[in-house]
């Protein structure tokens, strides 16, 4: 595509002596904007896609993909209903539960909880609770023994085999009037499911001590239902309705969560204009450094052009010369981007160690990690996109160079 002759000049003029200090200066600037453009919009799409990635798995791997529910009343026949939504093609499992709020009380401090009740054998089969058990064993789930995350113990000064009180939101009707009804609890588990509002909110206990506490003998609230692929839930949805028969409503966790990753959607997307428009200005950098090259080089170009080379040799040099800054800052940024997000956790824990901050407070971000996914498709997408911007920002400048003529350039020399 380039012949030796076109590669030389192209090199000679990427290697500015003094004279061209200040055209190597743009071209400098030309080269960092594209670096840091392309490593940006790496590093943002990468930690887009890792919350998307760990919010969702953390929310479908603590609720369930379909819930089965009834507004009117609890489900007191849930075991028949169990194995007919289990029947269902598609469905790995079903754990009847019951869910209500409770304030805990511990030591004189006092927080709003969410209770959710389930047996010991399906709190075991949920990988992101039995897997993230920091201190006690699934063994303690069971009787009067609770499981909290490790935010609420840390924030009340709790483990395992202290005591807790849950106050139900309903008491009971005296003659004197409503009396709080609260029951203490063992501290059986502590877990870090890695999301703050589930570390710090939330208390799983045995399925039967939860039907005592919320008085719902022999019934749940609701069936979480899991299937293999939560993403393509339209044909199970509907055979877990064929089982279900009116019994009772059906939803899944898109109806709950749909607004919220639709908004993850729509500001990563905002994300990616805004930070293109870096890579867009370091092209008009280089549209405005090549242009300052081809006045410089006049003279030069004049000669060439009487010595036989053609409006394409010429072209095409300038084409290279450009595109040359553009192609190297897209490799250097794309390499820069890739070992950032690699490593993002890591350089987040050093900077907060530096500068005395939390950087990544858990409370607002849901997360306790900062996460970052690499798509290769995307980073795929962003150096083509980088690469043709480059071409298109030499294509005027190497224009203008070919359309140059000899004789008014060599007229005042």
């Amino acid at each position: 595509m380039f012949s030796p002759f076109e590669r030389m000049v192209a090199g000679r003029y990427l290697r500015a002596r003094k004279t061209e200090g200040f055209v190597s200066v743009i071209a400098g600037f030309s080269f960092l904007g594209i670096m840091l453009g392309v490593a940006t919009l790496i590093i943002v799409m990468s930690v887009m896609n890792g919350f998307r990635t760990e919010l969702l798995t953390r929310i479908l791997g603590l609720n369930g993909h379909i819930n089965v529910y009834s507004q009117s009343a609890p489900l007191h026949d849930y075991k028949v209903l169990k194995l007919k939504v289990e029947s269902v093609e598609g469905v790995t499992m079903v754990v009847p539960m019951i869910e209500g709020q409770a304030l805990l009380s511990s030591r004189g401090a006092a927080s709003g909880v969410m209770v959710r009740g389930m047996e010991q054998e399906d709190f075991a089969r949920k990988p992101i609770l039995s897997e993230s058990i920091t201190v006690g064993s699934i063994d303690n789930f069971t009787g009067t023994s609770v499981a909290i995350g490790i935010a609420m113990a840390d924030k009340l000064g709790l483990t395992v085999g202290d005591d807790i009180t849950l106050i139900a939101p309903k008491g009971k009707v005296s003659p004197f009037g409503t009396i709080p009804r609260s029951r203490s609890y063992n501290i059986g588990v502590i877990f870090d499911a890695q999301m703050y509002e589930y570390n710090s909110g939330f208390v799983f206990m045995p399925l039967e001590a939860a039907q005592k506490f919320y008085q719902k003998p022999d019934s749940v609230m609701s069936l979480e239902v899991f299937t293999v692929d939560p993403a393509n839930l339209e044909r199970v949805r509907a055979g877990v309705s064929l089982a279900v028969n009116g019994e009772a409503g059906v939803y899944d966790w898109r109806d709950m969560n749909s607004s919220f990753f639709n908004a993850l959607q729509v500001e990563r997307n905002v994300m990616f204009l805004i930070l293109t428009l870096i890579i867009v200005v370091a092209a008009f950098n280089i549209i405005s450094s090549m242009i300052m090259l081809v006045k410089d080089k006049g003279s030069d170009i004049a000669i060439m052009r009487t010595m036989g080379a053609t409006r394409r040799s010429m072209m095409k040099i300038f084409i290279l010369t450009g595109a040359s800054i553009g192609f190297i800052g897209t490799f250097v940024g794309a390499f820069l981007g890739v070992a950032f997000a690699k490593n993002i956790e890591t350089i987040r824990q050093f900077l907060e160690g530096l500068t005395g901050t939390d950087l990544f407070a858990a409370e607002i971000y849901f997360l306790s990690k900062l996460p970052a996914e690499i798509n290769w498709g995307e980073v795929s997408s962003v150096i083509f996109m980088a690469f043709l911007l480059s071409i298109l920002a030499t294509l005027y400048p190497a224009w203008r160079a070919a359309r140059l003529d000899p004789v008014e350039a060599l007229r005042y020399e």
